[in-house]
This record gives structure tokens, sequence and C-alpha cells, in this order.
């Protein structure tokens, strides 16, 4: 499978994105966990938000539960991560990565396929 980033920019403190992970190639995006992680300058990739293979289970990284929102649409192949409220902090270089497994997952050594990443910055 084959993951593609998009949606990042530049945004004002307090406001919102949403970030958009398509998969393509042939197989089922339907039978895979999805992950979002961040890395920002000289800081290691860390864990933001899963979802699993249909998206009845969710889980965050405690600095955006609560302003971020994961969902899925598996008719459309898409992965999307909701950013609201938005912070200084949140800065970084946003990543999705899918797992074939119906579970999902925190870490990223779990995760076997990654897409290119999205820029987001947020500043006055």
């Amino acid at each position: 499978v084959q993951l593609q980033a998009s949606g990042g920019g530049l945004v004002q403190p307090g406001g919102s994105l949403r970030l958009s992970c398509a998969a393509s190639g042939r197989t089922t995006f339907s039978n895979y966990a999805v992950g979002w992680f961040r890395q920002a300058p000289g800081n290691e990739r860390e864990f933001v938000a899963t979802i699993n293979w249909i998206g009845g289970i969710v889980d965050y990284a405690d600095p955006v539960r609560g302003r971020f929102t994961i969902s899925r649409d598996n008719a459309r192949n898409t992965v999307y991560l909701q950013l609201n409220s938005l912070k200084p902090e949140d800065t970084a270089v946003y990543f999705c990565a899918a797992k074939l497994s119906t579970y999902y997952y925190t870490r990223s050594t779990e995760y076997d396929y990654w897409g290119q990443g999205t820029l987001v910055t947020v500043s006055s």
C-alpha cells in the first residue's frame, strides 16, 4: 500500500487544519490499522493518534487528546486527522502509517508503511 499525506500548512494559534492520508495500491485499505505521528525539528518522531480497521477504536497521545480527531472513510481509502485549537508546539511534520491488522498501534515500530509527511506550522 502507498500512503500520501496532505493538508498541512501555516495556521495561527487556535486555528484548525484537516490532514488526509490517502491510500493506493492493490490492497483493501479497510484491512489496515492507521496511525498519525509527528516529528518536530530536533525531536524524535512521536505518536499522535491511531484508528483500527473499521474505525471503532481510536487512541490519542495525551498532548492532543480532546483537540485532535482521527477518522476514516474506507470507501475513499482515506484516513483523516482533524486538528483543532492548534498550539505552536503542534508544529511538526505529520506522517501517516499503516499496518495490515484489525487492531490499532501507538508505537511507530509496529507500522510497515509510511507516507511522506506534511508540514504543519502553527505561528502568529
